[in-house]
């Protein structure tokens, strides 16, 4: 935990927003390097990106206030402090994904090449924000007896959690992130179809993080059952389901019914 990563004169430089500024302009560079591969309008795709980037940000922080709405109510001006920690992820692509079908309408891009270039970049930003979480001292584990635990102090933590070992669910959830990212990579390099690696993602990431919430000790981060299904699991769920669907219906129209021409 190092929240603080340095000040320059009398500004400081926190960890946490210095990870998510890396984070998102090595999105951006993977965004180019793949459009370019991908033989779409490049700057489009970047003026897009710029905007998933920015408005995941806003729905993620939405979502995270909904949480701990309560304690906000208490310091409304909190909700504005952002470099302080506090985003729920998945209320991103809550937000994100109507506005990139809507922007891709408009400008004439092929919204399932499109989002083949995204979801990479957009693993690896998210990656470089949990390692910002870590800094920050939020998303925090289960306290355990295994030699790999780490000790939080901050604020964010519980207080009866507060210096004990904790699983680090950042750590876990960057890890396996970043093991998504060149999967990914995998899948564009042989993909068959326009979408599988978006919709990959889709199915991959729900996933990852339903299994880190079982290690997860932010009780604040809200449940839809009590100890059994946190509001993060349920989301994943729903995102699984839809995906799963999208994906058969992608098949088919891919493929194509027996007898009839294919439509890519």
């Amino acid at each position: 935990m190092h929240p603080l990563l340095l000040k320059i004169g009398s500004v400081p430089v926190h960890t946490y927003g210095f990870l998510i500024a890396v984070g998102f302009l090595l999105a951006i560079w993977i965004v180019k390097w793949l459009a370019e591969r991908s033989r779409i309008n490049v700057e489009k795709t970047l003026d897009l990106s710029f905007w998933c980037l920015l408005l995941g940000f806003v729905g993620a922080r939405i979502l995270f206030i909904i949480t701990r709405f309560s304690a906000f109510m208490l310091d409304p001006a909190s909700m504005f402090r952002v470099w302080e920690g506090g985003l729920v992820f998945l209320g991103g692509p809550l937000l994100v994904v109507p506005f990139a079908i809507w922007y891709t309408r408009r400008n004439g891009l092929s919204p399932w090449k499109v989002i083949d270039v995204l979801m990479p970049a957009l693993t690896v930003a998210h990656a470089f924000g949990r390692f910002g979480c870590l800094a920050a001292g939020c998303c925090y584990g289960r306290p355990t007896g295994s030699e790999w635990g780490i000790r939080l102090y901050s604020d964010l933590v519980d207080k009866h959690l507060q210096g004990i070992p904790l699983h680090p669910t950042q750590l876990y959830e960057s890890g396996a992130l970043l093991i998504l990212f060149f999967g990914l990579l995998q899948v564009f390099k042989r993909k068959s179809f326009d979408g599988q690696v978006g919709l990959t993602y889709f199915l991959a990431y729900p996933i990852i993080r339903s299994i880190v919430e079982a290690f997860r000790g932010d009780e604040i981060r809200g449940f839809v059952i009590d100890d059994v299904l946190s509001t993060s699991q349920f989301i994943s769920i729903l995102i699984f389901l839809v995906a799963s669907l999208v994906l058969w219906r992608r098949l088919k129209q891919v493929h194509g019914e027996p007898g009839q021409v294919a439509v890519s």
